[in-house]
């Protein structure tokens, strides 16, 4: 059988790393076992037509089981993040079927004159999502049965791949612009706190991250129109169905009040999580049982289960196994204190230099800490060490850096709501990792830009000078 050229080419480069990390040097063989598992996933991801949870479930093999570490590979399966997609697919399909996506789609497309109006709609109204839902994760779910009654609506691939890529992307740049918008925020405030009795209020989070969260969507969203979409298909007019302007007019079902009822109190356990200690994932799959329960619910049990991909399951599976063994095996601490060796950064005088090496640092930490939180754990100490050593503010320090850590788009396994839109099935619909790293690789230079310019315009003038 003849190998394609990026086949070959991901061969080739997959045999480069393996040397690479077979160098002699003091690394455990686990961390380089590790590493080796985490980028031959990322080449097979990117260069190949190889199933994405296929190279996930390989790839956690290959870096849990040799190592004596199959209990962690086995329990992945009984992660949150795993549940929480389970209950969100069944919240999509009781969404779906009840009808409300396709009236809240009605909605949106009903203002829309163009897909490039589409995109700006959507992206306009996912930014303040991030006030109201405290969870990527939680926002992503709300928004997947909408997203797929617009990719029904629409019936063209090259426009729902740009939505599938433009929902969740938006979802992560725009929670810059809240303290509750990440888990990340209140534990590195937390970790500030503890180190240097400061703190950052929920008004001063928003004065400093809100504008930058608008900043970076809209930055978003015009780079995945010109990337994903041609100009004659940005331009293109969206044909408007006879009941489209009436739908919304329409009195609710008894279905879809029934969906909106569960969902809404959905919102409110997701708000509410630390007065009644229910997690995300669980408060998800509450509702989603709800939906089927008999006498109450909108389908039937098996109808809920079908509506989930299985597929999408096992690759989240396999990718958090992956990203256990990074962080459980040290591979993760080893790239970031080599990382501060090689930048630099405490012998840096220039203000914008120190900016740019912290937002180099921070931004791209997330290709080899897959956790958000973890992110946020494992950086924080260390930046805050050098603000106390470099006599710098610890409150701009801690606030950049968690801008910084926000950014995740490179990889489906950084963020929970990546994982909820992949395409794991390979079906054109939702994201696909090859993409997921092209867009990155356009938006990930201009929103370390972006940090600098907004110190230099916003955030040194209005009390987070460094």
């Amino acid at each position: 059988m003849r190998l394609s050229l990026r086949t070959r080419w991901a061969v080739a480069l997959i045999a480069v790393i393996g040397a690479v990390v077979c160098l002699p040097g003091d690394l455990p063989a686990e961390v380089r076992l590790a590493l080796f598992a985490f980028a031959a996933a990322t080449v097979l991801w990117t260069l190949t037509d190889l199933e994405p949870g296929y190279v996930a479930l390989g790839a956690g093999l290959l870096a849990c089981i040799p190592t004596g570490r199959q209990e962690e590979f086995f329990s992945a399966l009984g992660n949150d993040v795993v549940w929480l997609i389970v209950g969100a697919f069944i919240i999509g399909g009781a969404t779906a079927g009840s009808g409300l996506a396709a009236r809240l789609t009605g909605a949106i497309i009903g203002r829309a004159r163009s897909v490039r109006g589409l995109m700006w709609l959507v992206t306009a109204a996912i930014v303040p999502l991030s006030f109201l839902v405290p969870s990527t994760s939680g926002r992503a779910a709300v928004l997947l049965p909408v997203y797929r009654s617009l990719t029904e609506r629409l019936g063209d691939v090259r426009v729902s791949k740009a939505l599938g890529l433009l929902m969740p992307t938006v979802v992560l740049v725009s929670t810059t612009a809240t303290l509750v918008g990440a888990t990340s925020h209140l534990v590195a405030v937390d970790l500030l706190q503890q180190a240097t009795g400061d703190t950052i209020s929920y008004l001063q989070w928003a004065l400093w991250g809100a504008p930058f969260g608008i900043a970076a969507s809209v930055l978003v969203c015009v780079a995945v129109q010109v990337l994903f979409l041609r100009r004659e298909e940005r331009r293109r007019p969206i044909a408007q169905p006879p009941a489209a302007a009436t739908s919304g007019r329409a009195p609710l079902t008894r279905a879809e009040r029934t969906v909106a009822a569960v969902v809404g109190l959905a919102l409110v356990g997701w708000l509410t999580e630390p007065l009644h200690g229910l997690g995300i994932a669980a408060v998800t799959i509450i509702a989603a049982i709800v939906l089927c329960a008999p006498g109450i619910g909108v389908m039937k049990w098996k109808e809920g289960v079908a509506s989930v991909s299985w597929p999408l399951v096992l690759f989240v599976a396999g990718a958090l196994a992956l990203g256990s063994a990074l962080v459980e095996t040290g591979a993760g601490d080893w790239i970031v204190s080599s990382l501060f060796a090689l930048s630099g950064i405490d012998q840096l005088a220039s203000t914008l230099a120190l900016v740019a090496i912290i937002a180099l640092l921070s931004v791209t930490a997330h290709v080899y800490v897959t956790s958000h939180t973890v992110r946020a754990i494992a950086l924080i100490p260390p930046f805050l060490a050098l603000a106390a050593t470099a006599d710098l503010s610890p409150v701009a320090v801690v606030f950049v850096v968690s801008i910084g850590l926000d950014y995740c788009l490179t990889l489906p396994v950084s963020s929970k709501a990546l994982l909820v839109f992949t395409d794991a099935e390979g079906r054109g619909e939702g994201l696909a990792p090859r993409d997921l790293l092209r867009l990155s690789l356009v938006v990930l230079p201009p929103y370390i830009g972006l940090m600098v310019v907004m110190y230099e315009v916003w955030w040194k003038h209005t009390g987070l000078a460094l």
